[in-house]
């Protein structure tokens, strides 16, 4: 029985050489000695190792989670904070030295806190912090915590700590502070959340350390009303004003102009839709394109409280007068070119454009306020603005990053083969398997952030993040520019989904060429 045991793993081995999918010859229920166990791991490995590693991925592409053909498309709306306009990373050092001097100087913090210096490298975006147990961490799409990125302050809360404080790692939905739930879990999904995450942790262990007596919940509203102030006071405006040079990315100021200048001599509509101020917006707009960026748009809206721009129907729109930067009284009952209009509603844009359903396409940065809305309630089609998906893909398209991922997709799928045994050796060995997946999915986390690893994906899962991404957004690349590299009648098409019931039919038409291939040499 061990000698056809042998034999037959011996072959299937060697299939594993010779085909793509490297475990599709290891049958589940396998029953082996530890060096029987022992070969099929180093045949699987080696196996892996001969794999052709996958192309790397353009980083400054478009991404489809929606079949979306540009040429439906005949109105484009833009938001403008890190959609129209593109910021440098000192922007998020701004915000951080401006919140700590507000802390102290407003609610009296200690005045140490103003040595505190950003840490850029600290946090990743869509992190949630639970108000109640004063806690960051990164949640996946079936609300599970991901262990190893749970963060009291600026240091690591062990996994059985976690797992004792939630009773496991799962996040009921009525917790989550955002569509079904108004509980203690609090999403940081903007840009501008960053600076705020980091500058939350830096305090919260400064009043570790220091044995001063906090509740995170008071911590959290402090820092997140007094960075909401900066913006709503135009002292957050006001200093980037003065610094167009250090704050806008200048390398895609002229590429925004040519964009908007190829749409709308395209024939296309243009409009702005944006929550910022006039005075703020035109600054910024004559900086990257000229005096004369309003003559590419059809509509201009400021102020608009997205999202109740989006989710309510009542708020009318004002004309706002430039020489007394202050609205008109009278009511608007048409919108004109040339006009600036603030506040108002989704309803009313419809009613008095005509624009509406798949012909218009909307980009922003904030999932939530800007997408989610126009694409559920609305069919607008939406693209997502996400910056640090560049800097994500390069990290992706390394070696080091392709061969781990390899090995630990390939090392999963033996232990899932393999995981019945019987003997005690050999259960041992499946146990150090998982410790060895274990380590690959911390060092390929590690390659995209040490703390919480990638914006879009946990060990295994996608992230909470991504999968509302995924939801609201038609597409989504690293800047509204990346849109110069295709023409108005390209047709984004999704990639195919394989399911977990489904086989793989990339795989299986690898295996074809490869026996197509064996056979050839036979009759040569």
């Amino acid at each position: 029985m061990a000698a056809t045991m042998a034999g037959s793993l011996s072959r299937a081995c060697n299939l594993c050489l010779r085909m793509p999918s490297v475990l599709s010859c290891v049958k589940r229920s396998y029953v082996a000695s530890k060096v029987e166990m022992q070969e099929v791991y180093k045949q699987v490995k080696a196996a892996s190792e001969k794999l052709q590693p996958m192309p790397d991925q353009e980083p400054e592409a478009i991404f489809s989670n929606n079949e979306l053909p540009l040429r439906d498309v005949e109105v484009y709306g833009f938001d403008y904070d890190y959609t129209l306009a593109t910021y440098t990373p000192e922007l998020h050092n701004l915000i951080f030295n401006l919140g700590k001097e507000a802390l102290v100087r407003t609610l009296k913090y200690p005045k140490e806190i103003l040595d505190f210096e950003y840490d850029s490298d600290f946090a990743v975006r869509g992190l949630h912090f639970d108000t109640k147990k004063g806690l960051f961490m990164k949640i996946d799409q079936f609300h599970n915590i991901q262990l190893g990125t749970v963060y009291r302050g600026l240091k690591s809360v062990p996994d059985q700590e976690v797992i004792a404080l939630y009773e496991g790692t799962h996040i009921p939905m009525t917790n989550m502070n955002s569509f079904y739930g108004v509980g203690q879990m609090h999403q940081m999904i903007d840009l501008f959340a960053l600076p705020e995450v980091t500058l939350i942790s830096q305090v919260i262990s400064f009043f570790i350390e220091n044995n001063i007596m906090y509740d995170p919940e008071y911590v959290f509203y402090d820092i997140r009303n007094t960075v909401q102030t900066l913006h709503t006071s135009g002292v957050l405006h006001d200093a980037i004003m003065k610094g167009l040079d250090q704050y806008l990315n200048t390398d895609k100021c002229y590429e925004t102009k040519m964009l908007l200048e190829k749409l709308a001599g395209e024939g296309k509509k243009l409009f702005l839709v944006t929550n910022s101020g006039f005075p703020f917006i035109d600054v910024g707009m004559r900086y990257m394109v000229g005096s004369d960026w309003r003559d590419l748009f059809d509509i201009v809206i400021v102020n608009a409280r997205k999202p109740k721009f989006f989710k309510e129907g009542y708020r009318p729109f004002r004309v706002y007068d430039e020489r007394k930067k202050a609205p008109e009284w009278g009511p608007v009952t048409s919108m004109k070119k040339g006009c600036i209009y603030q506040q108002g509603n989704h309803i009313e844009l419809q009613k008095m454009t005509g624009w509406y359903g798949p012909k218009v396409l909307y980009f922003g940065d904030h999932v939530y306020s800007d997408l989610a809305d126009p694409s559920l309630r609305y069919g607008w089609r939406t693209g997502a603005i996400i910056p640090e998906l560049e800097a994500e893909i390069n990290k992706q398209n390394s070696e080091v990053y392709k061969s781990s991922v390899r090995w630990m997709v390939a090392l999963q799928h033996l232990i899932d083969e393999m995981q019945y045994q019987n003997e005690a050796e050999s259960k041992e060995l499946v146990q150090i398997w998982l410790q060895e997946r274990d380590e690959l999915r911390i060092f390929t986390k590690s390659l995209f952030n040490p703390q919480f690893g990638s914006l879009f994906r946990t060990y295994h899962n996608p992230t909470y993040f991504f999968r509302r991404l995924a939801r609201f957004a038609d597409i989504y690349m690293s800047s509204l520019t990346n849109l110069l590299r295709y023409s108005s009648s390209y047709t984004f098409y999704p990639h195919r989904i394989l399911l977990p019931h489904e086989p793989s039919l990339y795989s299986q038409s690898l295996q074809c060429v490869e026996n197509r291939g064996d056979l050839d040499s036979q009759e040569k």
